[in-house]
């Protein structure tokens, strides 16, 4: 967050465990200030709740590991479209 100014930066790909704040925290501090920006979520995390949590905050997109390039690839160019 500290490197993070609007229009910067055309999409987040996160982690939902990171050291010190989750990505879960880091897209609701986006959306809190009135981020729009695309967010995606690459996690290894299945549980319903952790996704529906992610989604229900404004992410793009939830992907669980191990994810296959391609997958990433379509999710991050379909978000870029969107903006």
């Amino acid at each position: 967050m500290a490197d993070y100014v609007p229009g910067r930066y055309d999409c987040l790909i996160t982690d939902v465990s990171m050291p010190g704040h989750s990505g879960l925290d880091l897209l609701q501090r986006l959306r809190d200030i009135g981020s729009s920006m695309p967010v995606i979520i690459v996690t290894a995390d299945t549980r319903p709740a952790t996704r529906s949590h992610a989604m229900r905050g404004g992410a793009y997109a939830y992907l669980t590991k191990p994810i296959e390039s391609e997958a990433l690839l379509r999710h991050l160019q379909s978000a870029l479209r969107r903006e």
